[in-house]
C-alpha cells in the first residue's frame, strides 16, 4: 500500500518538475504596487503586460471610490448564508438584472466564481441522457465540467466547423437513441490565442441540427462588440447564444460570475446549481462594487476606444517588425518564437531582468514541444510609449534568440530573495 503523502511529495509532472528553480519568479511570482501598466517585481519597476486589467477599471478612482465605501458600510461577511437560503438581498438582484440587459438576456445568474460557476453550469444543464460537443481548445473550467457529465461526448477540431459539423452527426445519433439532448460549448475569445469562436457560423448550424450553445465570455465580455456586450455581438449573433457566460474577473476587475439565458432557463439553474446552492452568497461589497464597474462599461466608452487604441498600436507594431501573433481578433495579443524550454526561460530572464517587460510565457504542454509563446494583455491603462518600447525590446530579443545567445542546456536558476 502506498502512503499518500510520499506518492503526492514525488510528484512533480508537467511544470512543477520545474518548481526548484522556477518557483518565485517564473512561476508564482509577486507583483506589487497600484495595479497599473507598470508594478514592482523584486523591488523593480517593470512594464507589466500580465494582467487582465482590460479597461482599466483596476485603478479607476470612481471603482476604488465605491468599493472603499461599501467596504466600510457592509463589511465583508454581509450576507450571511447561500442565497437560496439567506444571502438573497435586493443589491444581488439588482445587479443580475442590470446584467441580463446589457448582454441582451431575458435573465441573469451571480456566481461567486467563474471557474466554480462554469462547471456548475455544465453539471446542471445535461443528464446522461444528453450529449455535449465542445471546441478542443475550451478552457479547463468546460473541461472540468465535463468530468461531471455522465452522458456522452465529443470533441471538434479547434474552431473547424466542419469537424464540428461530423461530430454534431455523432451527437445526433446518440441523442436519438438516448432520447436527450445537444449542447455545444465553445468560447467567445479563447484566452491563450485570442482568436474568436465561430459564434456566428456555429450558430448558423441550428438551421440543420437541433441543439442548444452555451458561450464562455470571459474575455470578451466588456471588450468586445459595440456596446462591450461580448462577441455574440460583435459577430452579430448574441440573440442565437442560449446561455451567455461572463466573468467579472477580467473587463470588471473584480471578483465573480454570471449567466445569462432565458428567464425559465435561469430559474432552473438557480434551484440547482451546487456550486452556489452549498456557498456563501457573494459579500455585499463585491455586489455593490460590481454595480459601479457595469455602470462604467455601460457608459464609458472612452475606456473600451482607448484598449482598442492600445490593442491595435501593439498588434499592428509586432507584425510590423515581422512577428507571428496567429489568429488573434482580440486584446489577447500571443507571440510566438521557435525554441526549447531552456531558451524560453532564458528569454523572459532577460526581458524581465534587462528590459523591465513583466509578460506570461506559455511552453510545451500549453503549446507544442518547440514553441514559445509570449502572451501580452494590453489595457486601457497602457500608454503609446509603453508600446513602442515593447515591439523594440521584442525585436532585440528575438535576434538574441536567433543568434543563440539564449542557449542552454538547463533551466537558468534563479537565487529568489
Amino acid at each position: 500500500m502506498v502512503d499518500i503523502f510520499k506518492k503526492l511529495e514525488s510528484k512533480k509532472t508537467d511544470l512543477g518538475q520545474y518548481m526548484d528553480s522556477a518557483d518565485g519568479y517564473y512561476t508564482f511570482p509577486i507583483l506589487e504596487g497600484e495595479i497599473d501598466s507598470h508594478m514592482k517585481f523584486q523591488g523593480k519597476e517593470v512594464l507589466t503586460w500580465s494582467l487582465n486589467n482590460y479597461i482599466g477599471l483596476a485603478n479607476h478612482p470612481e471603482v476604488r471610490k465605491i468599493d472603499a465605501e461599501a467596504s466600510k458600510e457592509w463589511g465583508l461577511a454581509y450576507p450571511m448564508g447561500a442565497r437560496i437560503m439567506s444571502g438573497q438581498t435586493a443589491k444581488h438582484q439588482e445587479l443580475e438584472e442590470g446584467l441580463a440587459e446589457f448582454v441582451g438576456k431575458e435573465s441573469a445568474y451571480l456566481l461567486n466564481y467563474g471557474y466554480q460557476g462554469m462547471v456548475s453550469i455544465i453539471d446542471s444543464s445535461v443528464d446522461r441522457k444528453d450529449v455535449v460537443v465542445y471546441d478542443s481548445e475550451s478552457h479547463a473550467c468546460i473541461l472540468d465540467g465535463l468530468r461531471l457529465h455522465m452522458g456522452k461526448r465529443f470533441v471538434y477540431a479547434h474552431n473547424d466547423m466542419e469537424s464540428l459539423e461530423t461530430q454534431l452527426k455523432h451527437a445526433e445519433k446518440v441523442a436519438k437513441k438516448s432520447g436527450g439532448g445537444i449542447l455545444v460549448i465553445t468560447e467567445g475569445v479563447f484566452g491563450m490565442s485570442g482568436d474568436l469562436g465561430k459564434l456566428d457560423e456555429i450558430t448558423a448550424l441550428k438551421k440543420r441540427v437541433s441543439f442548444r450553445l452555451l458561450v464562455d465570455d470571459a474575455h470578451g465580455f466588456g471588450t468586445m462588440g459595440k456596446t462591450g456586450a461580448g462577441t455574440g455581438e460583435f459577430l452579430g449573433c448574441q440573440d442565437e447564444v442560449d446561455i451567455y457566460f461572463g466573468t467579472f474577473a477580467k473587463a470588471m476587475a473584480g471578483i465573480g460570475a454570471f449567466v445569462a439565458s432565458k428567464k425559465e432557463i435561469i430559474d432552473v439553474l438557480r434551484y440547482n446549481m451546487r456550486s452556489q446552492i452549498f456557498a456563501k452568497s457573494l459579500p455585499m461589497p463585491m455586489v455593490v462594487g460590481a454595480l459601479k464597474r457595469l455602470e462604467l462599461l455601460k457608459n464609458a466608452d472612452y475606456l473600451r476606444e482607448n484598449l482598442w487604441k492600445i490593442v491595435n498600436a501593439l498588434q499592428n507594431g509586432l507584425k510590423e517588425k515581422g512577428f507571428n501573433l496567429g489568429n488573434t481578433n482580440s486584446p489577447v495579443t500571443p507571440v510566438f518564437f521557435s525554441g526549447n524550454i531552456a531558451q524560453a526561460t532564458n528569454v523572459l530572464l532577460d526581458l524581465r531582468e534587462n528590459y523591465a517587460i513583466f509578460c506570461s510565457i506559455v511552453v510545451y504542454p500549453v503549446v507544442p514541444k518547440g514553441v514559445i509563446m509570449l502572451r501580452l494583455i494590453p489595457t486601457a491603462a497602457h500608454s503609446l510609449e509603453d508600446v513602442e518600447y515593447t515591439i523594440n525590446s521584442f525585436a532585440e530579443v528575438h535576434e538574441k534568440l536567433l543568434s543563440g545567445k539564449y542557449d542552454s542546456d538547463t533551466v537558468t536558476k534563479m537565487v529568489v530573495k
